[in-house]
């Protein structure tokens, strides 16, 4: 695969042609065991209709490309994406690859790992999906998703790790994160570079959930790429509230690690299985997690701090352009 040339559910396209980008989005995902609750089987047709909802939304702010994240066994369903993207004319790149243990699927790895097979059968996942098509849909991935725990990296996960490593050498395709509460950000950079992936092609993901500068400058000097990906997400599960975050990245583009930094939602818009009913006090602080937040609420923090408007398009167009290129 060139290294110009990126893969979308629709085809492969030029990195130059990509636009704004959001990085880590999901248009469908669904926690591993929602398939087994029969009476909340999604119709298709709804699901798609409703997909095409949150794309116009996007494209409403001038989004021309989404990377949904959506890792293997949670929901991820490239022809659903497939035809939310011809429909809406809005580029859409989908993952191949894993959630983190404790939230996955881990137990058919667990099983090969514990007879000594499961790392050899990653690659093998990653790269055939990469080369060749997920199942019999034709549609290439154009990012391999990994994610670890909170506070460590699994020996499970870091199966993920190596492999995705290695095929990115093989491919050049670019690699995307989650980090838990975000922690283990240098640990996974540095893990990557150390098994030969290129840091100029890995976005290590939910950085904002921490507010240590110098935390995210530990991570940054790996060279790679640092998302900024869970606005809207704030006060639970470790989440600090937008205001602080947005004081970190201001931080940080004052410090000159604009062309290293992303923005995104990580935002869940249609949920697989029974969709939850959040309790009232947490539904509050949940009200902005959605795809017009960054452009309604946080973009204009941003420029009251100092941001210039050629500092967010390096965020929001250069830097997803160039990790692909």
């Amino acid at each position: 695969m060139s290294k110009n040339i990126v893969n979308t559910v629709l085809g492969p396209i030029r990195a130059d042609q990509l636009g704004k980008t959001l990085m880590h989005e999901h248009f469908f995902f669904g926690y591993p065991g929602y398939h087994g609750n029969s009476l909340y089987v999604s119709d298709r047709s709804e699901l798609l209709e409703r997909g095409l909802q949150i794309a116009k939304q996007m494209k409403a702010h001038g989004v021309q490309t989404v990377v949904d994240a959506t890792p293997n066994e949670c929901g991820r369903d490239p022809e659903l994406l497939k035809e939310v993207s011809e429909r809406a004319e809005l580029n859409i790149i989908c993952s191949t690859g894993y959630y983190y243990e404790g939230e996955g699927a881990p137990a058919y790895f667990k099983f090969k790992q514990g007879i000594g097979q499961a790392e050899d059968e990653i690659y093998e996942m990653f790269m055939g999906e990469i080369t060749n098509g997920i199942g019999n849909t034709g549609i290439k991935p154009g990012v391999i998703k990994l994610a670890s725990s909170k506070n460590e990296i699994t020996p499970y996960e870091q199966m993920f790790f190596r492999a995705a490593a290695k095929v990115q050498q093989e491919t050049g395709v670019s690699i995307i994160t989650h980090t838990q509460e975000g922690t283990m950000g240098p640990e996974q950079a540095e893990l990557l570079v150390s098994e030969g992936a290129d840091p100029s092609r890995i976005l290590i993901g939910h950085m904002c959930g921490n507010t240590d500068i110098n935390y995210h400058v530990r991570t940054l000097e790996h060279g790679v790429y640092v998302g900024f990906d869970r606005f809207g997400i704030q006060g639970f599960v470790g989440a600090p509230f937008d205001s602080v975050r947005v004081s970190v990245l201001i931080g940080l583009i004052g410090s000159g690690y604009v062309e290293q930094l992303m923005m995104s939602h990580d935002t869940v818009n249609i949920w697989l299985g029974k969709e939850p009913a959040f309790p009232e006090e947490l539904a509050q602080l949940v009200t902005n997690w959605n795809v017009s937040h960054i452009f309604e609420n946080i973009i204009p923090t941003l420029k009251k701090g100092g941001v210039t408007d050629e500092q967010v398009e390096t965020m929001l167009v250069d830097n997803p352009r160039n990790i692909f290129s």
